[in-house]
């Protein structure tokens, strides 16, 4: 390439370096150091300049210094974000094209798509819905170029003045007051939008899209300001990528634990009880016995003590406790009682502290391991709240491990081989693991952040877990471990945390007499192996779509009579099988053997055992799983060694 004037040296991934006029442009530049095949598949560039490490831009970039490059193509995950963001960009252009009245607010990619808020008084209806995406691919088909643009700050405000875009005008006014002096826009055909960017370089490089559904949005999540229409969509660069994520969007909803909760007779929520307070119905109440007293067999065979604790406490435990400084605003209002003031509790942590100061504990009695089933209340917005995922008032499966220094490499070991062993019995076998380390401001001495963090690497390469750091993310009184399962549709769940704690301990003055006779302060663990089990319960519903195993199944068996002459011989065999300890009922009403499966089968129970007339003689049953599979007839005590099997099945799956 010739050049003319002062001169930029690129260096290529592949350590070619090439001398461009300053100024260039990237578009301009790749057609050069590519073949023109590969520079057609380019969407953006890394420019790494010295001065901060790579920064994603533009084609329409110039390149003002010496540099590297990186030529960032569909195959890049960066490249998925950027074309989201300009398709929501493309949608918002058709929405005003149709609608030229709507005020537009923001346009963000999230993960799995994208959205843009918009102030529209009718709200949009599945017609609009349809009638935008037909603007959107006509606007893509235009291969519409996408021009960025830098403005003066009071320029930009002037422009949006006039065409009366309120929320933007919000934006520039608040960064005017922040100093910036110039702002930067990008648009395409006619429309402007005030974004930093990146944007694909033409509306054509959108391959496939599909708007998914609206929903309700304050502006910037402020009750107190405007609800306006936020209008969801996603995007892929196939359409083969696009139709996957939409099956999987499908089978979510056929997964939906509100809709399945309702179908089943799981649990309720009712307006005149208060949002985000769950109603568990008999079905539900019984799974989530058999859940506690899994839950607390377990804990018990592994060396811990129960403990229960009152819903409320005196106000100033908050302050001692640090909540009512750092967690005020998740907190109800206090209460009057005997004119001193209570709170509802948001977290069990105090209480277990209290019962540990109740006398003088000795270094012999460590570790003490202390757990609770504990309800606890905190204030999420109602726009917030959703089935059993975001409530209220839930139970956190809550534990705290007082311990020596020296115990507590061994302690996290045995919490992160117990909270394996427990999610794999409910059927979770792939994770995401975090290991948050110190951050900026923190309590604690380094030495006990090094070694509670060394501890918590130790435990997760013991048990081969992989795992990714997140620096600095660690809370202010200690490193944690936070564990994401994934469900059958591969999505992540935050249940599982391990925190070492160095702050409460000094905040209540917690203390131990050591082996020298002196005081010192234990290390305090908190743990939650489901997280709360109202949540968990709802990951259940959707990871199973309610056909749960045997051993979690409210009714694991329901016996259908095929006759009323059978009805006997039915209601000895479910008598049994009670005795026996499963959850059985009985059909003994006069339809047809046909419509008695299907109600079953809708219902998700695992086995129905058909009762007929030879089953009768010959004392036997035909069980027939929830899947359409019909065995072979056997008596009852077969039933029950079947049943047994199929129950451990589940726990011996749980050990590795």
């Amino acid at each position: 390439m010739e050049t003319v004037g002062k001169t930029v040296n690129i260096r290529l991934l592949d350590g070619t370096v090439q001398e461009v006029p300053e100024g260039s442009v990237v578009s301009d530049v790749l057609v050069n150091v590519l073949s023109k095949k590969k520079a057609k598949e380019v969407l953006l560039v890394r420019i790494n300049d010295g001065s901060g490490g790579p920064v994603l831009k533009d084609l329409s970039s110039r390149l003002e210094k010496d540099c590297e490059l990186d030529f960032v193509t569909a195959s890049d995950p960066e490249a998925l974000d950027v074309l989201r963001h300009t398709t929501a960009h493309v949608m918002a252009q058709a929405v005003k094209e149709l609608f030229p009245d709507v005020k537009v607010a923001i346009g963000p990619a999230i993960e799995n798509g994208f959205y843009y808020d918009f102030d529209y008084k009718k709200g949009f209806t599945p017609e609009d819905l349809a009638a935008i995406e037909l603007k959107m691919h006509g606007i893509i088909h235009a291969r519409q170029a996408i021009v960025r643009k830098s403005m003066p700050i009071e320029d930009a405000r002037a422009y949006m003045e006039q065409h009366e875009e309120v929320y933007k005008l919000q934006i520039l006014n608040e960064l005017a007051s922040q100093g910036e002096k110039t702002v930067s826009f990008y648009g395409q055909g006619g429309f402007w939008d005030l974004c930093r960017g990146p944007h694909l370089p033409d509306t054509g490089c959108i391959p496939a899209f599909k708007l998914t559904h609206t929903a309700g949005a304050y502006w910037r999540g402020d009750e107190k300001q405007p609800m306006l229409q936020r209008i969801y969509g996603t995007s892929f660069f196939s359409a083969k990528e696009l139709k996957a994520y939409l099956d999987r969007l499908e089978e979510a909803k056929r997964r939906d634990h509100r809709r399945l909760g309702r179908e089943l007779e799981l649990f309720a929520i009712d307006d005149a009880i208060g949002p985000g307070l769950i109603l568990w119905q008999p079905k539900g109440a019984l799974m989530r016995k058999t859940i506690e007293d899994f839950w607390r067999s377990e804990h018990l065979r592994r060396g811990y003590e129960l403990l229960y604790t009152p819903h409320i406490a005196r106000r100033d435990l908050w302050k001692t406790s640090g909540h009512l400084d750092f967690y005020s605003e998740s907190m109800y209002a206090p209460m009057d009682i005997d004119e001193v003031q209570y709170q509802l509790k948001p977290m069990n942590c105090p209480f277990h502290i209290a019962i540990y100061n109740i006398r003088k504990r000795s270094y012999r009695e460590l570790p003490l391991r202390w757990c609770e089933l504990g309800t606890v209340y905190r204030y999420e917005r109602t726009g917030t709240l959703h089935g059993l995922m975001r409530v209220r008032g839930f139970t956190q499966d809550d534990a705290h491990i007082f311990c020596t220094k020296e115990q507590l490499s061994k302690e996290i070991g045995e919490i992160l081989a117990m909270t394996l062993y427990v999610l794999r019995v409910f059927g979770f076998h792939r994770y995401d693991v975090y290991l948050s380390t110190r951050p900026e401001k923190y309590v604690g001495t380094d030495e006990n952040w090094e070694r509670a963090t060394n501890a918590l690497k130790e435990a997760l390469e013991t048990q081969g877990l992989p795992y990714s750091i997140d620096p600095g993310e660690g809370v202010f009184y200690g490193p944690k471990i936070d564990i994401k399962i994934k469900d059958c549709l591969d999505r992540s769940w935050q249940c599982s945390t391990i925190q070492v704690d160095f702050n409460l301990p000094e905040r209540f003055n917690v203390r131990y007499v050591g082996e020298d006779g002196q005081e010192h302060a234990p290390i305090m663990i908190h743990r939650a192996l489901m997280g709360s089990l109202e949540r968990f319960f709802g990951v259940l519903i959707e990871h199973y779509a309610g056909a749960f195993p045997m051993w979690l199944a409210p009714v694991q068996a329901v016996v259908l009579t095929v006759t009323d002459r059978c009805d006997a011989w039915a209601s000895h065999v479910a008598s049994e099988l009670q005795k026996a300890g499963f959850r059985v009922s009985l059909d003994l009403r006069n339809e047809k053997l046909g419509k008695k499966v299907r109600e079953a089968q809708l219902s998700k129970i695992p086995f129905m055992l058909v009762v007929g007339d030879s089953e009768v003689q010959g004392h036997t049953v035909t069980p027939r799983t929830r899947k359409g599979d019909s065995l072979e007839s056997m008596s009852v005590d077969g039933i029950i060694d079947l049943f047994n099997k199929e129950i451990q099945a589940a726990f011996d799956s749980a050990v590795q």
